[in-house]
């Protein structure tokens, strides 16, 4: 077979053992986002429902001081009973008074559904934040064996970018351009084999003549449908 193209086969073998070292890393490294972010979210969260009980804590503190001058309200009511001259009045300081006190109720009512919910928000918080630290201490530990794991992968794809970065000095410089930029537009596929006439790249079929002469081995040309490097390799010389 071309010597060129046995080159360009081995420069791109090499090239997507890195494709998947790299893709290795990035699923170790994505892996790690998703839980982080996973975090900041539930911390979000805990901010969020404290931020709801500083609400609510506003509302009871204002609805303790209007009950405090309601109570005041009644009390200067009921003193002044004592004052009044006719039947008339007393109905109206009554009525006073009687508002007064159901403007009391209702506030305390309010005043006993807000601790409820607060405790409520309160508990939901302690739960949170016992998810959270388990998480966090799951993620630092994580974070080591996921550390240690890219470092091993890593000296792995060094050893494997020199042997690649070796076999491309064996190309020529405009070849190896071309190869780099296939591989960039073709999903890191810039070399494919033909068989039974159909580019294995694009699936397409080759001209009659050009495939006949790729039968050869010895040729290499541009897929006419995807632009790829195509030659023929047999099934046999592949194994």
């Amino acid at each position: 077979m071309n010597e060129v193209i046995l080159q360009l086969i081995s420069l791109q073998a090499l090239d997507l053992e890195l494709d998947a070292i790299d893709q290795q890393i990035k699923v170790h490294q994505d892996g790690l986002t998703q839980r982080r972010e996973a975090s900041v979210e539930r911390q979000a969260g805990i901010e969020k429902l404290e931020a709801q009980i500083e609400e609510l804590e506003k509302e009871h503190r204002t609805l303790d001081l209007e009950m405090t001058e309601e109570q005041g309200h009644v009390k200067n009511r009921q003193s002044k009973m004592m004052q009044v001259q006719t039947g008339r009045e007393q109905t109206a300081l009554l009525k006073e008074i009687e508002d007064a006190k159901a403007n009391v109720k209702e506030k305390e009512e309010k005043i006993v559904g807000i601790m409820a919910e607060v405790e409520s928000l309160t508990s939901q918080i302690t739960e949170e934040k016992n998810l959270l630290k388990g998480e966090e201490e799951g993620l630092a530990e994580e974070e080591g064996t996921v550390k240690k794991a890219v470092a091993a992968i890593k000296r792995s794809r060094k050893s494997q970018a020199a042997a690649r970065d070796k076999e491309s000095e064996a190309l020529v410089g405009n070849l190896l351009r071309k190869y780099t930029v296939l591989r960039e537009r073709r999903n890191g596929l810039a070399v494919v084999n033909v068989l039974g006439g159909v580019c294995q790249g694009c699936f397409m079929s080759i001209p009659p003549q050009k495939y006949n002469m790729l039968l050869s081995g010895e040729q290499f040309f541009d897929c006419p449908a995807c632009q790829r490097i195509i030659y023929h390799q047999s099934v046999e010389e592949q194994e």
